[in-house]
């Protein structure tokens, strides 16, 4: 089924390479000019995924997250010319699940697309996601590596299933502190980095390079699916 994705966007150049690009890359593809537009257009058509610019002329493009995530679960890819890690953490702690800074590559815009796509897509009950020589199996709860079973706390697998059920997603800070310890401690911020570390220790070929549980400096961590 082809994915239909919203370019909401105030610049007819932007929108018209995008629906190019998107078009050519097997997606159907509707656009609007402005804010008021695009959340119109996002309740009406229900995409499966939108991608946004901040800059636009009705409304700050931050609103225009919150707005969409009223009424709509569908993954937010936000382009941006706003470099600012405040932005970034804002619009992902909004709910937007990737956030690309313009310019950009046009490869790596796709490959940020699909990875969106594949985030939102619904998991099969017997899905194991394997990267490299791990699996992690979610619905039996066990991870193994090259074939070893890996012991896991409860904690650092709940921390580790709330990556997998979201694989190439940025979970910001607060996202991950409040899914897994609760809102009272979405502050605790070095609390989560003892956490990480533990999942490395088991996790990864080299704890010291990760190159599994990676970091967005400042902004959050991610399950990356190719080591």
């Amino acid at each position: 089924m082809t994915a239909r994705i919203l370019v909401i966007d105030d610049e007819p150049q932007i929108r018209k390479f995008l629906r190019i690009s998107l078009t050519a890359n097997g997606y159907a593809v509707n656009e609007a000019a402005n804010a008021a537009e695009g959340i119109a257009r996002a309740r009406a058509e229900l995409p499966d995924l939108v991608i946004l610019d901040l800059g636009l002329p009705d409304m700050d493009g931050q609103e225009v997250i919150s707005a969409v995530r009223e009424f709509s679960a569908a993954p937010i890819l936000v382009l941006s010319v706003r470099a600012d890690e405040f932005d970034k953490v804002e619009a992902l702690d909004r709910g937007a699940g990737d956030y690309v800074v313009k310019p950009f590559g046009i490869a790596e815009l796709m490959a940020r697309v699909r990875a969106c796509l594949r985030a939102q897509a619904p998991k099969a009950a017997d899905e194991v996601i394997a990267i490299g020589g791990l699996a992690i199996d979610l619905a039996r709860r066990v991870v193994s590596r090259d074939g070893v079973e890996v012991h896991l706390s409860k904690k650092e697998w709940e921390l580790l299933a709330a990556f997998a059920s979201r694989p190439d997603h940025v979970l910001t800070h607060r996202q991950i502190l409040k899914e897994v310890w609760g809102p009272a401690h979405v502050e605790d911020t070095a609390y989560l980095r003892v956490y990480i570390n533990q999942l490395r220790q088991k996790l990864e070929t080299d704890p010291s390079d990760p190159r599994i549980l990676v970091n967005d400096p400042g902004v959050g961590y991610r399950l990356k699916l190719s080591e």
